[in-house]
């Protein structure tokens, strides 16, 4: 069984609380569901919608037609009425603009007690009311969905926003700097709300060049620094990011993609920041880079980028977009955290090339010194990251059909090969780059790029590190601020 829900309406009329009590209440009652959330940069009014696509299997991505809508205001039905299923069926009512009126009726058509949306709404502030609201709708609608029997189960639902957040804690982060930009910014909110129960410290500063200037700073007094940014915010740090490759500083950077240039998609996905976080900042310096796919992983990576920057005195950057950074999926597995030490030294630090004691220099025996220390660092990282898993394999391990690509696409090309003669690796490590892919790719028959960008980065990636070239017919690209839903990419895989 899979089924996809639609539920939408304007801005500040709740189309997402209602979607959040239809999935908890879901995953608890021992189902699958996945998600997602797309919204125009608005306040109020526009067209905000969830998508949420329920099973009694895995499921980690969306469909594109939908099976029932629910439509807050007389615009969602004009929107997504070509987005229908056959025997779709769709809730509205022009004279009702309570979400929890509507709570109730997609509850009833679901065939769902009101006593379990009872429970759920018990979380909310104006319980009463909403109550009164939920059972009125309740009243009218008819059960005409089913579900299938499940048994309950002991299962997280999260985004990678809260994996991020989750990851940072479990390595023993002690301060974290943003300024606000989206998608990055629940990461903020997040930390925020466990400031005296975890004992970190979350500061909002005036902007981003301040954020990381600031991180670099605390975290030369010893301190666990992290900072969270979008692309644009990204730029400003660059300078910044150069400092600590010279200075030996450990910083993380959660960099959560939307689509550019500039503004771009402001409330949108994309992976096109893929390459600037390989070669920002100026010089000749080595920074990690890794691209989670899914919460478990965020946490996962979250603690391997601290590992390495502590141990290594680099710059570290976990990759994510919008689409994994506020997507919901629903896991019953515990993360692998990697432990580590805080190992900074409260020395002299210095921007330009320096001595052993900090102090600035021109010699050129210490700068070659200090070069070839850095070069090093790369061969002593390249070779310990083979200790984590730098890529998975998925479908088919025998297949000569790959599928190449990394982060939030992971989810839809899961369920998109079922049943196909497919081979998926998900490349985890961007930087450095897992070089035994290769071995996997050598008698490959085709080999086929998944990404959520115009230019197919990781290609060109891969064609660098490997000389393994992807042809141009084989790259299927969306690059329209969404994200791939499993027919359509089923579809295209295929073809």
């Amino acid at each position: 069984m899979r089924k996809t829900i639609l539920i939408g309406g304007k801005a500040g009329q709740g189309p997402n609380i209602l979607a959040i009590l239809l999935s908890e209440s879901l995953v608890k009652k021992g189902l699958n569901v996945f998600c997602s959330r797309e919204y125009e940069s608005l306040i109020r009014g526009g067209h905000n919608y969830n998508l949420l696509t329920i099973s009694d299997e895995q499921v980690l991505s969306n469909d594109s037609k939908i099976d029932i809508l629910v439509a807050l205001d007389e615009n969602t039905v004009s929107l997504h009425k070509k987005e229908l299923a056959k025997k779709s069926i769709t809730i509205a009512d022009k004279k009702e603009t309570e979400n929890m009126y509507f709570a109730g009726r997609l509850f009833k058509c679901l065939g769902l007690p009101l006593e379990i949306l009872q429970d759920e709404l018990k979380k909310l502030k104006n319980f009463d009311n909403n109550l009164k609201n939920a059972t009125r709708g309740y009243k009218v609608e008819k059960s005409r969905s089913s579900l299938p029997e499940t048994r309950p189960k002991q299962a997280s639902f999260t985004n990678g926003n809260q994996g991020i957040a989750d990851g940072a804690i479990k390595s023993g982060i002690d301060i974290y700097y943003a300024y606000p930009m989206t998608p990055a910014t629940a990461v903020m909110s997040e930390l925020a709300a466990k400031e005296k129960e975890k004992n970190i410290l979350v500061m909002e500063l005036e902007n981003e060049i301040a954020v990381i200037v600031a991180a670099v700073g605390s975290a030369i007094t010893g301190a666990k620094s992290m900072i969270g940014t979008s692309g644009g915010g990204f730029d400003l740090m660059t300078e910044a990011l150069s400092l600590a490759g010279q200075a030996e500083v450990p910083v993380v950077c959660y960099l959560s993609q939307r689509p550019g240039p500039s503004t771009g998609l402001a409330t949108e996905t994309g992976q096109g920041d893929v390459q600037m976080a390989r070669y920002a900042g100026h010089g000749e310096f080595f920074r990690l880079v890794v691209a989670p796919g899914d919460p478990l992983e965020a946490q996962e990576l979250t603690s391997q980028s601290f590992y390495f920057t502590q141990k290594y005195k680099i710059p570290a950057i976990i990759l994510s977009d919008k689409h994994l950074s506020e997507s919901l999926y629903t896991s019953s597995q515990e993360p692998i955290i990697t432990p580590s030490k805080k190992s900074t030294e409260l020395i002299r630090y210095n921007s330009y090339e320096h001595n052993d004691s900090g102090e600035a220099t021109e010699s050129i025996e210490q700068i070659k010194k200090n070069i070839e220390s850095r070069l090093k660092k790369i061969e002593q990282i390249t070779k310990e990251s083979e200790n984590f898993p730098m890529y998975k394999i998925y479908g088919n391990k025998n297949s000569k059909n790959i599928i190449l690509s990394h982060g939030s696409t992971k989810g839809s090309i899961l369920d998109a090969i079922r049943g196909l003669d497919m081979k998926f690796i998900q490349v985890l490590y961007i930087e450095p780059f897992p070089k035994k892919i290769t071995d996997e790719l050598r008698n490959a028959k085709k080999i086929i790029l998944v990404e959520n960008n115009a230019t197919g980065m990781l290609a060109d990636i891969l064609a660098e590190k490997t000389g393994i070239m992807i042809e141009q017919k084989n790259k299927i690209l969306r690059y329209d601020g969404r994200p791939f839903t499993v027919d359509e990419l089923e579809e295209k895989i295929k073809s």
